[in-house]
Formats: C-alpha cells, sequence, structure tokens
C-alpha cells in the first residue's frame, strides 16, 4: 500500500481536486491538519481510521506516517493548501521514502494564488506585475524574512503566516526600501464563507490586520488595487484609497 500525501486546497472543499477526493474515499487511515474542512474528513469510508494532526511534532508525524505504512495500510495525509507549499511534505515524503514506504503526491490548489484570487486580487496582470514572490513571515527559529530581497524581487508579494507580525512586516518592507504607500491586503480566511479581505497601504498593515482570524494571507503590490473593479465590492476594510 501507499501514504498519499494530498494536498486538500485552501479552504473550501469544492476546490479540492478530483484525485484528492478519491484517495480520501479509499483510505484506511486518514492524518489530517486541523484547519481541513470537516466535509473533507467526512468524505473518508467509515471504517477508516481518522488521526488529527493536532499537538503534534513532525518528528511525530512523520512517525505516525512511516508506522501506518509499513502496516501494509492505504493511508491519506491530507494537508492544507498543497503538500509541497509550507506544508512540509516534503519533509514527510523524504521520510517516508527513507524508510521503505511508497510515497504519491497529490497536488492541491495552493493559497499563494487562490486566496489573493478570490478576493478578485490577481497575482499577475499585464502592466502591474509580471512575477510574484512568495514567502513565511517567520520560520521555526523566529528569523526575519530577507526584506531586502523581497523588496528587490519587485511584483506581487504573498506573505504566509504573517498577520500577528503585520506591523512588524510594514516595517521590514519600509526599511528595505518600499514605498509605504504600496497597496497591501490581507485576506482572512480565504475562499470560505466567512473570507474577509481588508484592503488599504502597506505603511497601514497594524490596522488593517487588527480583529482579523487565522488563517490569513497579507498581499502586497499594485495588483491590489484591482479588487474593488474586479469584485464590484468595496472590501470590508479600505485604508488610504483617497491618497492613491
Amino acid at each position: 500500500m501507499t501514504v498519499h500525501l494530498v494536498g486538500a486546497g485552501p479552504g473550501d472543499p469544492e476546490l479540492v481536486t478530483v484525485r484528492a477526493l478519491a484517495r480520501i474515499r479509499a483510505c484506511d487511515v486518514l492524518v489530517y491538519d486541523t484547519l481541513v474542512d470537516s466535509r473533507l474528513i467526512a468524505e473518508a469510508p467509515s471504517k477508516a481510521l481518522l488521526v488529527s494532526r493536532h499537538g503534534r511534532d513532525q518528528d511525530d508525524v512523520n512517525d505516525l506516517l512511516v508506522r501506518y505504512g509499513a502496516l501494509g495500510l492505504d493511508v491519506v495525509r491530507l494537508k492544507g493548501g498543497d503538500p509541497f507549499v509550507f506544508g512540509r511534505g516534503g519533509e514527510e515524503a523524504l521520510a517516508l521514502r527513507e524508510a521503505g514506504v511508497e510515497v504519491e503526491i497529490v497536488p492541491g490548489l495552493s493559497s499563494v494564488a487562490a486566496v489573493p484570487g478570490a478576493a478578485g486580487i490577481p497575482v499577475t496582470h499585464r502592466g502591474r506585475a509580471d512575477r510574484v514572490t512568495f514567502a513565511t513571515a517567520r520560520d521555526e527559529d523566529g528569523a526575519e524574512p530577507d526584506y531586502d530581497a523581497l523588496v528587490a524581487a519587485g511584483g506581487t508579494l504573498v506573505l504566509f503566516m504573517g498577520l500577528a507580525r503585520a506591523e512588524r512586516i510594514a516595517e521590514g518592507l519600509i526599511g528595505a526600501g518600499l514605498d509605504p504607500s504600496t497597496p497591501a491586503a490581507i485576506i482572512s480566511r480565504g475562499t470560505l464563507p466567512d473570507q474577509r479581505t481588508a484592503i488599504g497601504r502597506v505603511d497601514e498593515l497594524g490596522v488593517l490586520a487588527e480583529g482579523m482570524p487565522t488563517p490569513a494571507l497579507i498581499v502586497v503590490g499594485d495588483v491590489v488595487d484591482l479588487a474593488e473593479g474586479i469584485t464590484g465590492v468595496r472590501q470590508t476594510v479600505m485604508l488610504g484609497a483617497s491618497s492613491r
């Protein structure tokens, strides 16, 4: 049997792939992330063993997958977004292969474009952005992002896991030379019915983050200004609009 590393997509269960759903429906064991929609978990067979990743560190998860995989069970490791985009899927795949367990990667729709898209923000747009940089706003060691490199890259910037550090991110980007009036957005619970979007300028990120629930993405760049025209809806918060 095989351990399938399956991407659950950005949040809305209707955005899961056909292959991902087929793997879930045929599994013996389902190991799932906390943020995975309960409707996807309910697609597992009634006799399947359901195991939450909550409260387990990465080594525990790796050991769990190896143990069930080595028993010859059909295991689905269901991960938010795409397994290889800030999902630590690479670590799990390597641990399984080193243990001699067969692995299948089932890509998922990543939040990097899906969540901004759900808010009416195209991460690329002719004449505004011909490139996208995505990065994590924090790592396990608490290291700061390389703000100089992020600003130098140009185009659109998409930051994962930055909600709690939004004000510090703004300071870092501006300190690296980004124009404080650059359009910016925070999108909370993207693609879900309770999605919220706050739009303003990069120097207003701290204010935009106030009261926004996790998970959330930060998007910085000229493409953010397209959101209202594309959706036809004035976003939940729109600061600084009159000055742009």
